[in-house]
């Protein structure tokens, strides 16, 4: 059982950490991880069924949003995913699977900032979490994601 003192990594560390949690968990269903060796934008491929999907990792501890650059992310690209973890101070994440083309339909969850250029960050794909928010997040549970998929 890990320790579970979140706070005490670091943002870095607890990236690491989620995407060491998020292949395990693509493995325990039993897909076939590959990790990347340079990141651009993919943590790791997994292999589910006969499709290879690329993965992004992204995780929360103490905020409410996340966020993964336009650049880096087609919405229209099926085999794209993004993997979730929700962090809490002595519990294990919570895991959710969201594929890129859910942003297609932005909600209280799915965030699609497009920002203009007298802004100062460029467009992203946002997570807006939040206890109010977690019945439309539910439906992207990891749990719900492998059974749909027959794992």
């Amino acid at each position: 059982m890990p320790k579970m003192n979140w706070t005490e990594l670091g943002t870095q560390k607890l990236g690491r950490c989620a995407e060491y949690f998020a292949m395990m968990e693509f493995a325990s269903f039993g897909c076939k991880i590959y990790s990347a060796e340079i990141d651009d934008g993919v943590d790791f491929v997994a292999k589910i069924n006969s499709d290879f999907y690329e993965v992004q990792v992204k995780s929360m501890l103490k905020g409410k949003y996340v966020y993964v650059p336009k650049s880096s992310m087609n919405i229209h690209d099926k085999f794209r995913l993004v993997c979730f973890l929700k962090f809490a101070e002595g519990e294990l994440p919570m895991i959710y699977i969201i594929p890129a083309t859910s942003w297609k339909r932005p909600n209280a969850v799915l965030k699609n900032n497009a920002y203009t250029k007298s802004q100062k960050s460029p467009p992203e794909w946002g997570i807006q979490y939040s206890e109010r928010n977690l019945s439309v997040i539910e439906k992207h549970r990891a749990d719900l994601f492998f059974a749909k998929h027959n794992l």
